[in-house]
């Protein structure tokens, strides 16, 4: 029996195989890579919810329903303030859904530690009182305030002279409004202002007129 000898590869052959091998493998790694690129959301992560319609409510659903016998809340108004002052601070209205109130500045109506009216005064508490009329007022509260300069007595009877004085004048043009007062002086307590500069002691050296809306009584 004649063998034939077997033939080695020759080393070209190798490697022309090992060549197409490796271009085979490196092929597979690029599309590898090249798929997971494709992977990648098209949009932002976390913005993929924006997209999907809203969540439909079951309006019969049992868990939205009132428990039997139970009632809702009265409706509450909010109390709303609007607040108007006057460029130099001179004057400040406060308006809510109950009230008015003006703060008057002590140095509008008065000398210097003083509880005489000033002429231009008169005016001023007269539009006040037009006001009161429009709005039919029944209660009118009057109060004085100082600042904390001097002693705390002497504060309390000039805020209470001040306050006085707005009545007197208050008073004459209401006489027949069948309106009860309420009169008072605070002295430096209540500040609306810091007590540390001038600026603020003035607008803390005040009179006060307020009365409710409608007619009504204030609480």
């Amino acid at each position: 029996m004649t063998h034939t000898p077997m033939r080695r590869p020759s080393t070209r052959f190798v490697l022309t195989a090992f060549t197409a091998a490796a271009l085979l493998v490196g092929s597979h790694v690029l599309s590898a890579t090249e798929a997971r690129a494709d992977d990648k959301p098209s949009v932002p992560p976390g913005t993929e919810a924006s997209a999907s319609p809203p969540v439909e409510v079951d309006a019969d659903n049992p868990g939205l329903k009132m428990v039997d016998g139970a009632t809702l809340a009265p409706a509450k108004v909010l109390d709303i303030k609007s607040v108007i002052e006057s460029e130099g601070g001179e004057e400040r209205r406060e308006d809510t859904n109950s009230d008015v109130k003006y703060a008057l500045q002590a140095e509008v109506l008065f000398g210097k530690d003083s509880a005489k009216l000033s002429p231009a005064a008169n005016g001023r508490i007269q539009a006040i009182a037009n006001e009161i009329k429009k709005e039919n007022a029944k209660q009118v509260r009057i109060f004085g305030f100082t600042d904390n300069l001097g002693s705390s007595a002497h504060g309390d009877v000039l805020s209470k002279q001040r306050a006085d004085a707005v009545h007197s004048v208050l008073s004459k043009a209401l006489s027949d409004a069948g309106i009860t007062y309420e009169v008072r002086g605070y002295g430096e307590q209540f500040p609306i202002a810091d007590n540390s500069d001038e600026e603020g002691r003035k607008k803390n050296r005040r009179v006060e007129v307020s009365y409710p809306r409608g007619g009504g009584s204030q609480g």
